[in-house]
């Protein structure tokens, strides 16, 4: 009897891995297509991978519809980004950490600070929540749709809190979309140094996917920087969640079973600082170093074809002008900002 029951456990639990990969196959598979296509176009007829990859994956956004697909790509746009982006670790050492500078670090935490202040203020201009302008404003300081769904949790609950959270995700992820594709033209116009646009991608653009992918538009260099950069943003959600929590004095007790819940420090950002440390002490051969690295890409392309797919332009304009523009005037205001303290610092 003991052993029938010792068997039953391991089938049991390989049916539940069996079933969790059909679940997410097709969506997977899909975002895999289109991030394959994107790399032979680019291979045979030049151009940024990553973009292509994004743009093909908004023109095929109707599959995001479809419940075979959800799962799979919802998993590839959250999982894949982050484990594409923890590998980046290999690619940076802590001595380019080192060069970003006292300046830039205190710029970032100015920038964050400074993003949700405004997001407060302009929402009682605007006649919203002021809840609303925090969570908007801290989705576009820190890291987009994560720090959304991190702060929504802390936030005093009421009837339109899912309706504010979706509609940040979604207001979001479009404008990083747009930050993504026309912040590089932005850098070369203003003339930037690669060092310079890598600061500016990655204290600007919302989520860590488009600033990865904007930054190596530009240049490796620029990319290496801007993921840097954009990693102090995320590291600040957890001292902005934990103030915003205390000056909204939410209940603790009414949240202990929230669902919603999430860890204040996301286990990505702590892979990435562990393989960073690796990096530096030079232990990882090369060739590990280089496998690594090719592997992150790839993740990245197959999440940012995913995010592509996630993003839809037409439910951005089914809501009302208010919200729209109060993100668009936060996410205005932090590329200003970001650009008069990159002229400051020269």
């Amino acid at each position: 009897m003991t052993k029938d029951v010792q068997c039953a456990v391991p089938v049991s639990a390989f049916r539940q891995r069996l079933a969790r990969m059909q679940a997410l196959g097709p969506g997977l598979l899909v975002s895999l297509a289109i991030a394959m296509a994107s790399a032979f176009i680019a291979d045979h007829y030049g151009g940024p991978t990553l973009l292509y990859a994004l743009l093909f994956g908004m023109a095929c956004h109707f599959l995001s519809e479809d419940s075979r697909c959800v799962a799979g790509i919802t998993f590839t746009s959250r999982t894949v980004l982050r484990l594409g982006v923890a590998l980046l670790g290999v690619r940076i050492t802590l001595e380019q950490i080192g060069s970003l500078g006292w300046f830039t670090v205190l710029a970032a935490v100015c920038a964050v600070t400074a993003t949700i202040l405004v997001g407060w203020m302009s929402a009682r201009l605007l006649g919203v929540r002021d809840d609303f302008g925090v969570l908007t404003g801290g989705a576009v300081a820190i890291c987009g749709a994560s720090a959304a769904l991190a702060i929504s949790a802390v936030l005093p609950r009421h009837e339109h809190s899912e309706r504010d959270t979706l509609l940040t995700v979604v207001a979001v992820t479009g404008l990083s979309t747009v930050a993504m594709i026309t912040y590089p033209i932005i850098s070369n116009l203003l003339g930037f140094s690669p060092a310079q646009a890598g600061t500016f991608l990655g204290g600007t653009i919302h989520d860590v996917a488009q600033v990865v992918g904007a930054g190596y538009m530009i240049s490796p260099a620029t990319g290496d920087i801007a993921t840097v950069v954009k990693l102090l943003r995320v590291a600040l959600l957890v001292p902005a969640v934990v103030v915003i929590a205390w000056l909204f004095r939410r209940q603790q007790s009414t949240q202990a079973h929230s669902e919603r819940r999430i860890p204040l420090v996301p286990g990505f950002l702590l892979a990435f600082i562990c393989l960073v440390a690796v990096n530096s002490s030079g232990l990882m051969p090369h060739f590990v170093v280089q496998a690594l690295s090719e592997t992150s890409r790839a993740c990245l392309v197959v999440a940012i074809a995913a995010l592509g797919l996630k993003t839809s332009l037409q439910k951005l304009a089914t809501v009302g002008w208010r919200p729209i523009a109060l993100m668009v005037g936060e996410t205005l205001f932090l590329a200003l900002l970001v650009i008069g303290l990159l002229y400051l610092g020269r």
